[in-house]
């Protein structure tokens, strides 16, 4: 079995937007879970990072510079090798950039990383809903920022009537369409989103069985914007129509976990599958003992359930023949040589 690599959450958002306090409300509500922190303020001070340290299991600051600028994918992997280490027992690190930060660089040197205990975990933009329209009046560049992240976060909803927020969201929804949207106050965000907030044996970052769970309790939950959907099939899927679910994904849909078997009689045709946002990764080291079967959980702001599961059911092969050029054209994802067992 291949280690579990560790999820790398990006947050990022212009000054103010809350960006902090989204990430101690994930500190404040992990039930256990131990969290890695790389904060970067633009100052000689770093006051972010004064204010999550008292919560934080561990954390790498970086003060007096923009990330994106201060470090390269080697710099940036010092950093988060402190952080996934072994003997640190982190679940997930995340790196929380400063307000002016170019989200697109961050995500070139997460994608360049080239330490083996991590993998990318999503970018988060956090925007201000009551001052995004002035902010993106001076800097017109933050709707490039919403184009490339995997979940928008439209924060201090609170702070704005009805009709105001609406049209906010009707911007975030030109400029990121498809993309999760959750609109929130006080950066409430459940941990779920991004990671298993209790340390457990379980597949990946999520456990199929809680989600799973949680689909029918919701009372508990601080923030109840994202839906959950389980899909289950005892026959094969076929692989080129599940790839056209991945690349072309329903609107709002943020992450896709669980074990997938795409048909062929050779073993090497069953796959752990991991995406978040437009990025997708298979791996062969999480299948589980038993009969072969595929087992998804899909998590979005917003999704439709009905229309997911009747999307996931037209993947469905039509008979036992192995489609085996479909799935040679699905393993450009495989995070794993080709031959390998």
């Amino acid at each position: 079995m291949a280690r579990q690599r560790i999820p790398v959450v990006l947050v990022t958002g212009f000054l103010g937007a809350g960006k902090t306090t989204v990430l101690n409300h994930l500190l404040a509500n992990r039930k256990g879970a131990r969290v890695g922190v790389v904060v970067n303020d633009f100052g000689r001070v770093n006051v972010d990072a004064l204010a999550v340290a008292g919560q934080v299991d561990t954390m790498v600051s970086l003060g007096n510079g923009c990330l994106c600028c201060a470090v390269d994918a080697s710099g940036l992997d010092a950093m988060l090798g402190r952080l996934s280490r072994p003997e640190a027992g982190i679940d997930v690190i995340v790196v929380e950039a400063s307000g002016i930060a170019e989200p697109r660089d961050l995500l070139r040197l997460m994608i360049a990383s080239e330490n083996p205990d991590i993998r990318y975990g999503g970018l988060a933009e956090v925007l201000d809903a009551a001052e995004f329209e002035p902010t993106r009046a001076r800097h017109p560049e933050l709707t490039e920022h919403l184009r490339i992240a995997d979940l928008v976060i439209l924060n201090k909803a609170d702070r704005v009537d009805a009709g105001n927020l609406a049209k906010v969201r009707a911007t975030v929804e030109e400029f990121a369409p498809g993309v999760p949207l959750l609109v929130t106050d006080h950066g409430r965000v459940e941990p779920e989103l991004f990671f298993d907030p209790r340390p457990r044996e379980s597949y990946g970052q999520l456990s199929f069985d809680d989600l799973r769970a949680d689909e029918h309790d919701h009372s508990r939950h601080l923030h109840t914007q994202y839906e959950s959907v389980t899909f289950t099939a005892d026959r094969p899927l076929s692989p080129r129509r599940f790839l056209a679910f991945l690349e072309q994904r329903p609107p709002g849909l943020y992450r896709v976990k669980g074990q997938l078997d795409l048909g062929s009689a050779d073993t090497r045709s069953r796959f752990g599958l991991h995406t978040v946002g437009a990025f997708v990764q298979l791996d062969r080291s999480a299948w589980p003992p038993g009969p072969r079967r595929t087992e998804l959980v899909l998590i979005g702001a917003g999704i439709d359930a009905d229309a997911v599961t009747r999307r996931l059911e037209a993947c469905l092969a039509d008979d036992d023949t192995p489609d085996e050029r479909g799935l040679l054209r699905i393993l450009r994802y495989l995070d794993e040589p080709a031959a390998e067992d």
